[in-house]
């Protein structure tokens, strides 16, 4: 547990008095490996997710690939556990295993009244590529399952099928997340996803959600094409806001707005603070700042997390965490002020390993 700065005290003739508090100065970052490619039987792990629990535990999901790099192939789901936010972690521990499927794009909510952890993920055939669904080469579609957990991630439920309730007929590609959904202030669970509809070779951003804690999930609106992985928050005055991976050749990332709870979507803007390299990014809100992380360049490099204190209007120039490749990230709120950053980074690649650092907010701006 974090151990809590004791105050100073002075002595004076009328007896033991407390001195003011003054604010301790933060920890430092320190910067763990959660991750390394090679290790328990995985050639490459990528595609990190990061939840604090309401019990503080932290949870750091990704996808243990046997073969290689490639977004296909005989991949697993994968989870490693911190008990004292982040300093240790758990070895690796099996989520989900699809034979020799490719199953993956973790996206893990916690419903705050029932404490019962959602991880939605997808799957396809190990030898089936994402071209190839979106070009129809093959009659398979990406499917989508479910499982849960009630004991803050140690055990998790036998994967459950939902894709009649969460992808349409005509969508062949589907993602969820990755990254984290949200549970908004009426209690609706919300699971940022993204799509492509057959006879286009267009991606859509879209979410799922459920209004019943969890047991029935259902398709909510979709953002214009051109967008791709995509994370949500919900803003001050209850709207949400969807932060996309863009393909519109602006290198910035696309932004749209929802006031309706996430059926419709007003028309994207792009935001010209947050550069990107057409790559997956964070976006998680905490008291009314919002926490955001990417490769902050043109191409994968120079990870970044920064804060936005008026909901997205301006940012901070934030706090840069690997300054050479890098790539996709999560972010997670932490106790004593700090934010967690879970994110791939290498020396020579983006994809050498998954590491873990935690920032104090007040240096993130």
């Amino acid at each position: 547990m974090p151990i809590t700065p004791k105050l100073t005290r002075r002595h004076c003739l009328a007896g033991l008095i407390a001195a003011p508090a003054f604010a301790a100065a933060p920890e430092p970052s320190v910067k763990i490996t959660v991750f390394q490619a090679g290790d328990d039987g995985y050639h490459t792990f990528r595609i990190p997710a990061l939840l604090a629990t309401r019990k503080g535990t932290l949870l750091a999901f990704a996808e243990g690939r046997k073969g290689g790099r490639s977004d296909s192939g005989d991949i697993d789901v994968v989870v490693k556990r911190s008990m004292d936010q982040g300093r240790t972690w758990s070895g690796i521990e099996l989520v989900a295993d699809h034979g020799d499927d490719t199953i993956g794009n973790p996206c893990p909510v916690q419903d705050s009244k029932t404490g019962r952890i959602f991880l939605p993920l997808t799957v396809n055939p190990g030898n089936v590529t994402e071209r190839q669904m979106i070009d129809r080469t093959v009659p398979d579609r990406r499917t989508v399952f479910i499982t849960s957990s009630d004991d803050d991630g140690l055990t998790w439920t036998i994967l459950d099928e939902i894709t009649s309730f969460t992808r349409k007929p005509e969508w062949t590609w589907y993602a969820t997340g990755p990254g984290v959904g949200i549970q908004t202030h009426t209690g609706r669970l919300i699971i940022p996803c993204d799509h492509a509809v057959e006879g286009t070779r267009a991606t859509l951003s879209h979410i799922i959600y459920s209004d019943d804690h969890g047991r029935t999930w259902q398709i909510g609106g979709s953002s214009d094409p051109g967008t791709n992985e995509c994370q949500i928050v919900e803003l001050r005055d209850g709207s949400l806001m969807l932060n996309m991976r863009n393909y519109h050749q602006q290198n910035r990332r696309a932004v749209s707005i929802s006031r309706d709870g996430g059926t419709t979507w007003e028309p994207i803007t792009h935001d010209a603070a947050l550069v990107e390299s057409v790559c997956q990014a964070s976006l998680i809100a905490r008291d009314n700042v919002l926490y955001f992380s990417n490769p902050a360049s043109t191409k994968r490099e120079r990870l970044t997390v920064r804060a936005s204190k008026d909901q997205g209007k301006t940012w901070s120039a934030g706090q840069v965490v690997h300054n050479g490749p890098a790539a996709y990230s999560c972010l997670a709120p932490l106790k004593r002020d700090r934010i967690g950053c879970l994110y791939e980074c290498g020396e020579t690649s983006p994809y050498e390993r998954i590491v873990f650092t935690s920032l104090p907010q007040s240096v993130l701006g």
